[in-house]
């Protein structure tokens, strides 16, 4: 197999792909550099020395310690060689090595700020989950539930609501999401909003989207409804923001219009079903205004770019996480069917392939 292989393909070639093997081998390493990295507080570090810093300022303003500088270094050398920071030898600093922010790196500091998504995303609970995964694809349904039931006996949500550590990185990263999005759609497409006077935010959490839309809209009331552990931790309402405990597979409070941002991907097609029911149940009629919001992600929109076809494969299968999943235009028009809504949906792509999708009764 091995003469094989080297008679068929180019030393060159053969090169490029044992480096992607190993780049899959090892991905993981990524993670867990960017990890530490916002950890240590290395991007905003940067970002207050005005945007580029020496790897001796880094480690005076991380406190690293001095013996583990080259460590550090190793750190710098992954994040800079793919793509979250840049390295530049210069003849300032005695032509030490600069690091600064690329694009990237800009989403965690700032205004636009998604560090708190790390801590979640790469924490020991979520992690974990996906050792069992070669187990859980084996398993019946009922019996395994989510990878993350199967690693740790009991769904996410339950243990968000049981683990404090583990509530408080999952909202904080749900708030650094919605925020930045929420605005990133109000300048975009913020039309969508204009005549409505009341809006339901599902599973809103903590209340950044809906604070985000309540402060751009002041005329439109906002109510954010969430499971009791979510609204009983000391969460208030102001002015035009109010926040009420429930279960959105019971009953939705009435409004003109109703928001559901990343809730529906969570779920399966039938719990979505279900959850759009309520919905339906909660709005006027569509000559009167009534419309629900859907803020998700609609596979099937990288025309061709590998590093967005990638995204979109790596979020859907991280979403086995929990039994949910990242879907296709085809998938979302039987889900809006099977609710009852009409077939003239509305899919506004925002960001590549995350999209505001209007549906109507």
């Amino acid at each position: 197999m091995t003469l094989t292989l080297l008679a068929e393909v180019s030393p060159q070639d053969l090169l490029v792909a044992l480096a992607e093997f190993h780049n899959h081998l090892i991905g993981y390493v990524k993670s867990m550099a960017l990890k530490c990295a916002v950890d240590l507080g290395i991007p905003d570090a940067i970002y207050r020395r005005g945007g580029a810093a020496t790897l001796a300022d880094i480690a005076t303003d991380t406190a690293v310690h001095p013996a583990k500088v080259p460590d550090l270094r190793r750190v710098m050398e992954l994040l800079s060689t793919s793509g979250m920071f840049s390295s530049t030898t210069g003849e300032d600093n005695n032509g030490a090595v600069m690091y600064k922010l690329t694009t990237p790196g800009r989403f965690l500091v700032g205004g636009c700020n998604l560090s708190p998504m790390v801590p979640f995303l790469v924490s020991p609970l979520v992690v974990s989950s996906f050792f069992s995964m070669c187990d859980w694809l084996k398993c019946e349904p009922a019996v395994a539930g989510s990878l993350f039931e199967l690693a740790h006996g009991c769904p996410q949500w339950e243990m968000a609501s049981k683990d404090a550590t583990l509530n408080t990185i999952l909202n904080a990263s749900m708030v650094a999401d919605s925020q930045i999005f929420l605005e990133v759609i109000i300048l975009d497409k913020g039309y969508i909003f204009r005549g409505l006077r009341s809006l339901v935010d599902v599973g809103g959490g903590r209340g950044a989207a809906a604070y985000v839309i309540a402060s751009a809209f002041p005329r439109i009331k906002c109510t954010v409804l969430d499971l009791p552990h979510v609204i009983d931790q000391g969460i208030t309402g102001d002015g035009n923001l109010h926040f009420v405990a429930g279960n959105m597979f019971e009953s939705i409070p009435p409004a003109d219009a109703v928001l559901l941002k990343n809730i529906l991907h969570d779920w399966g097609d039938d719990d979505c079903i279900k959850i759009l029911q309520r919905c339906k149940e909660a709005i006027p009629a569509r000559n009167a205004g009534g419309k629900v919001i859907i803020i998700e992600m609609v596979r099937g929109s990288a025309q061709g770019n590998t590093r967005i076809s990638e995204m979109e494969a790596s979020q859907n299968m991280f979403m086995m996480c929990i039994n949910g999943m990242e879907r296709e235009e085809k998938e979302w028009k039987r889900i809006f069917s099977a609710a009852g809504f009409n077939d003239d949906y509305k899919i506004m792509p925002v960001l590549g392939p995350l999209s505001v999708i209007e549906i109507y009764p």
